[in-house]
């Protein structure tokens, strides 16, 4: 099989260099391959998970950069680009998830204790369900309606998703048994 005329098969030449900038307010070390990001609402720090990737801080700023333009390194630049920007929203604004809860059939009671979540009564259950908060994710119960929030945008999600699939039911028909806590905002996005 032939190339179509005119086009013809190159190797990129040079790498790639992404800039971020930070905000007022927020500061930045660098150490090797590692990120440390101070903010009003809390520190974060992250080793970067790819080796290909490099990291370094100037003023106002953080520069990656890889050495190749290919595929995979523009999708690992891009990677470790929205994680550093997850981090800096984390310790600007915050992340925050909403949860609500419905019920039919039992009422449920929900309670924090500890690092975990208790949910009471479920589908009339005698023994409480647990879900583990992750982190340092925090939750406020008020009515029907569960707010996740904290600085680690991974952290909170995690959280989030481990109320929601406890809650999970099984071996019953889901079109009578709705009953559960289901996520119906992801920071400030309405989950369709």
């Amino acid at each position: 099989m032939t190339d179509a005329p005119g086009k013809s098969k190159q190797k990129k030449k040079g790498g790639i260099t992404l800039e971020i900038a930070l905000p007022d307010g927020i500061s930045c070390i660098v150490e090797e391959r590692s990120i440390k990001i101070k903010g009003p609402k809390g520190e974060l720090s992250k080793k970067l998970q790819s080796r290909m990737v490099h990291v370094k801080s100037e003023e106002g700023k953080i520069i990656l950069s890889v050495a190749r333009d290919r595929r995979r390194e523009r999708a690992l630049i891009h990677t470790e680009k929205g994680c550093v920007g997850n981090m800096i929203k984390g310790v600007s604004d915050g992340i925050t998830y909403k949860l609500k809860v419905l019920y039919s059939h039992f009422p449920m009671g929900l309670k924090v204790q500890g690092d975990t979540l208790l949910i009471d009564n479920f589908l009339g259950e005698k023994h409480p369900r647990k879900a583990v908060l992750v982190g340092g994710a925090k939750v406020d119960v008020k009515g029907q309606d569960v707010t996740v929030s904290g600085v680690d945008k991974e952290s909170v999600a995690q959280t989030a998703a481990n109320i929601e699939q406890t809650t999970k039911i099984r071996n019953l028909d889901p079109r009578v048994f709705q009953d559960g806590i289901y996520i119906i905002e992801k920071d400030g996005k309405p989950v369709k």
